[in-house]
């Protein structure tokens, strides 16, 4: 079944992305650097960046960058004074998307913060972010309650705040999992489920990265 989703996932690349020398050579760096393969698709990445256009979002927060693949599909929406803030834990993970960034030519659009994003977050006001029109939860997903807590505070009316890998290959389902990635995606759906500050919805997904899924939410006027 997988082989068909990905055969489905080339197909629509083909008939709707075109070529895309800057995101084929973002993707070639973050393997021979040997970072996890675990990036949005293309087709996610074009999603979001749809997203972003949709929202009209002018201050992009991103929680997790790898090597910068979803970072940079999102900031090529941004308005010429845009700006994505990106949170990355790992020094070599951040080397490496900077890098990647200065290729796509985006260097004044995106910056990235390395250390613990639940360190990075409490100073992004200090620094003058004191809310932001889009927020893309995509790090370690134990933390992901404490992600969207951050979330809604750096938030305004009107923000869009969504979540990947929730789905966990139809795990999240399972209440006694002793994986903390599905503990982590469990606890952010109790938490969007009680929160009357956002209103969200969850969509499955499948393609070349298998079975997941992210959780949408606006936040209320």
């Amino acid at each position: 079944m997988e082989e068909t989703w990905s055969n489905v996932d080339a197909y629509f690349n083909s008939k709707l992305h075109g070529a895309d020398p800057d995101m084929d050579y973002i993707l070639k760096a973050n393997s021979e650097a040997g970072l996890p393969s675990i990036d949005v698709s293309p087709s996610q990445g074009k999603f979001l960046y749809l997203l972003a256009k949709l929202r009209g979002a002018k201050h992009i927060l991103e929680i997790g960058t790898l090597g910068g693949y979803s970072s940079i599909w999102m900031a090529r929406a941004l308005p010429e004074d845009g700006k994505l803030i990106t949170l990355e834990y790992s020094e070599k993970h951040a080397k490496v998307a900077r890098e990647n960034i200065r290729k796509a030519g985006l260097d004044e659009k995106i910056e990235v913060i390395v250390g613990p994003a639940l360190e990075s977050l409490p100073t992004l006001i200090g620094k003058g972010y004191s809310s932001f029109d889009l927020i893309f939860i995509d790090a370690d997903k134990p933390n992901n309650p404490h992600y969207l807590k951050w979330a809604l505070q750096l938030s305004k009316p009107g923000t869009l705040i969504i979540g990947d890998n929730v789905v966990r290959n139809g795990k999240v389902v399972e209440e006694n999992s002793q994986d903390s990635s599905v503990q982590g995606s469990r606890a952010l759906l109790d938490l969007l489920s009680t929160e009357p500050k956002i209103e969200a919805t969850a969509m499955q997904t499948v393609g070349s990265k298998g079975y997941d899924g992210f959780v949408f939410g606006i936040v209320k006027e």
